[in-house]
């Protein structure tokens, strides 16, 4: 028997959330591999599949069972909450399977299946902070230097991104997020807005809205996501609000060209490049 091997992002915890794609390849597993408290959230979809649930910091194992059971022959599914690829078990289990001297899928069939990410499914709880160029930072250093981290941080406040901070503080780690919130504070205004969300599309839900200046005096931990809006950013009501410039070209009451202005191409147009 064939083996194959499906890294599965599940989305932040909703089961409305997750992909047509992902439920099927969880389905269709006969093992499903996976930290606890994700297994939990998928619980309603699974059957007489065998489960294989460990705890934190065991990522290392569960990505050596995923890959061994697949090769020996297995249908797997190993989940991570979020998107597989980003911050999660993805990079791992290719590592792996490097090691392992897989050499594609013609040796073993494997498929990452696209999950909702953090900061997509953050964002869309206050609106569109990150309505531009923007990007994301993980500000934990167990795998990462922060002299590294600490880089990244600068030259993304200096290109004025929206920045999504994962994993922004934890019991151990106080003092990172303080730092990252003095840097960007060098290149953009005290009041750019910042939302804090935590568990977002899950139960315990939490969004808190403030301001670069003062967010850091919010109550989070780990388990956060730390919008912060770009220089152009603005709040409207409870949410942010992140412009594409259209208001700059364009007015928008009739939709017509101002003056000096040249029509570009339409934002169907543009989204289809991207998307290519």
């Amino acid at each position: 028997m064939s083996g194959h091997l499906s890294i599965v992002g599940i989305g932040p915890g909703s089961l409305e959330l997750l992909t047509p794609m992902a439920s099927l390849a969880i389905k269709e597993a006969d093992l499903v591999v996976g930290y606890k408290p994700y297994l939990d959230m998928i619980r309603p979809l699974l059957g007489c599949q065998e489960t294989s649930a460990s705890g934190m910091t065991r990522e290392v194992d569960r990505a050596s069972l995923a890959v061994e059971a697949a090769l020996s022959g297995r249908r797997v599914a190993i989940i991570s909450s979020g998107d597989a690829g980003i911050y999660a078990m993805g990079p791992l289990v290719y590592e792996l399977l490097a090691e392992k001297g897989w050499r594609g899928n013609d040796d073993l069939p494997v498929q990452m299946i696209p999950g909702v990410t953090a900061a997509n499914s953050c964002a869309s709880l206050v609106g569109v902070p990150l309505g531009h160029d923007a990007c994301t930072i993980s500000l934990s250093d167990l795998l990462t230097p922060w002299s590294l981290i600490r880089q990244r941080i600068e030259g993304a406040a200096m290109a004025d991104f929206a920045i999504t901070f994962y994993n922004p503080r934890s019991r151990r780690r106080t003092q990172q997020i303080i730092e990252a919130q003095q840097i960007l504070l060098k290149h953009r205004s005290g009041d750019t807005p910042v939302a804090v969300v935590d568990n977002a599309y899950r139960p315990e839900q939490s969004v808190q809205l403030s301001t670069l200046d003062s967010f850091t005096d919010l109550e989070f931990g780990m388990t956060a996501a730390v919008v912060v809006g770009n220089s152009q950013s603005y709040r409207f009501a409870d949410l942010i609000i992140t412009p594409r410039g259209y208001s700059k070209k364009y007015d928008l009451n009739d939709g017509s060209v101002k003056a000096g202005q040249k029509r570009g191409r339409s934002l169907d147009e543009t989204q289809l490049e991207v998307s290519a």
